[in-house]
């Protein structure tokens, strides 16, 4: 375990921890509160039996590692397939099979306006199972370059 992990010698003063977490509360819901408020309605709805702090903080750690998977992507649905195929384990947060629910969440999260209107749980329902299908399809094998002789 990492010493930052106990904070024991942290060397950032209040009001430079305090705008961290502004900034990253702004990363994190750029639309402020309502956007919360309904996105939080939204993972009541899809998993009520889910404690909604783990579901948040999944939600979260997906929503960072897909934009850094995204950066490195030639497009989004490479980035897709990258999230629901290669990675295994995400820092034992979210399992491999509980992907699709969290990217479905992140991609409709991304689309998302100062309306913070977001699709209906049948609607998000319909791409988790649309990305359960890429995530259970066979991972396609580069192709084999030909021997030099």
């Amino acid at each position: 375990m990492a010493l930052g992990e106990f904070k024991l010698f942290q060397f950032k003063s209040r009001k430079q921890l305090e705008k961290e977490e502004k900034q990253y509360a702004e990363w994190a819901f750029p639309y402020g509160e309502l956007q919360r408020e309904n996105l939080t309605a939204l993972i009541k709805e899809l998993a009520p039996k889910q404690p909604l702090q783990i579901c948040l903080a999944s939600f979260l750690t997906c929503k960072e590692i897909y934009e850094d998977v995204l950066k490195n992507s030639e497009s989004s649905s490479a980035a897709n397939e990258k999230m629901l195929k290669s990675v295994r384990n995400y820092g034992q947060l979210i399992k491999s099979k509980e992907m699709p629910f969290y990217l479905a969440l992140v991609l409709a999260d991304s689309k998302v306006d100062e309306a913070c209107l977001y699709p209906s749980a049948e609607e998000i329902q319909k791409h988790i199972h649309e990305l359960e299908t890429i995530r259970k399809s066979p991972k396609q094998k580069p192709e084999e370059k030909p021997e030099k002789k």
